[in-house]
This record gives structure tokens, C-alpha cells and sequence, in this order.
């Protein structure tokens, strides 16, 4: 089973900054694409940042400049730094994995399947 974990969220001023942090952890082989979703009340779900095993970045209009996300592939971590935090920014934020979990390891072979997994959430609040 794999498992991401989101921190780092909270209260901020506009124009403040926040820095989110995911970390997945379980039976991972290879990580393809993690990245960051953002779903405000009311509103579906939408993209934020991505970033590929190749260190390709996809980022939202909405938030190019601002918003910066980067990787630490050997801890399995994926980060979002937010500045000129706005209150359209309020939303809960969470992290995706795009990732090849083991399913089996018998010690000669060894099993993967690809999967999609999504951490619970962490709320952000710009607000004055």
C-alpha cells in the first residue's frame, strides 16, 4: 500500500507565502509524476504544478510566477512554494502521485502495477 502525506498548510495574509510538503512512502518502485491539485468550496478539482521524473513542470496559469514546485526524488517528496499568496488561493490542496507500486517481490521476480494515488488534503486560507 502506498500512502502521501501533506503538510504544511494553513492561515496566511495576502501576499504571504507558504510552503507545502508530500511525502509518499509504501511499496514504491519508480515515481512517474507528482504534483499538486487544488479544489476550492464549490469548484472541482484543478491542477496546480506537476512534476515528471524528468524534472518537467506543468503549472497552472493561474499561478505561474508565483507558485514554484520542486522534487527530492530519493526521499520521495514532492514541494510547492506559494508567494504572493491571494485569496483566490484559498482552496484544500492536494498532492497526486503518479507511481509504480510493487505488488509482489517473490526475490527472483518482482511485480509492479502502475497506480494513481491522492493524499488527503491540506487546507490553505489567504485571508486578511
Amino acid at each position: 500500500q502506498v500512502q502521501l502525506v501533506e503538510s504544511g498548510g494553513g492561515l496566511v495574509q495576502p501576499g504571504g507565502s507558504l510552503r507545502l510538503s508530500c511525502l509518499a512512502s509504501g511499496n514504491i518502485l519508480n515515481i512517474d509524476s507528482m504534483g499538486w491539485y487544488r479544489q476550492a468550496p464549490g469548484k472541482q478539482r484543478e491542477l496546480v504544478a506537476t512534476m515528471n521524473r524528468l524534472s518537467i513542470t506543468n503549472y497552472a496559469d493561474s499561478v505561474k510566477g508565483r507558485f514554484t514546485i520542486s522534487r527530492d526524488n530519493a526521499e520521495n517528496t514532492v514541494f510547492l512554494q506559494m508567494n504572493s499568496l491571494k485569496p483566490e488561493d484559498t482552496a484544500t490542496y492536494y498532492c497526486y502521485a503518479d507511481l509504480d507500486e510493487i505488488t509482489s517481490d517473490s526475490g527472483d521476480t518482482l511485480s509492479y502495477a502502475r497506480m494513481d494515488y491522492w493524499g488527503k488534503g491540506t487546507l490553505v486560507t489567504v485571508s486578511s
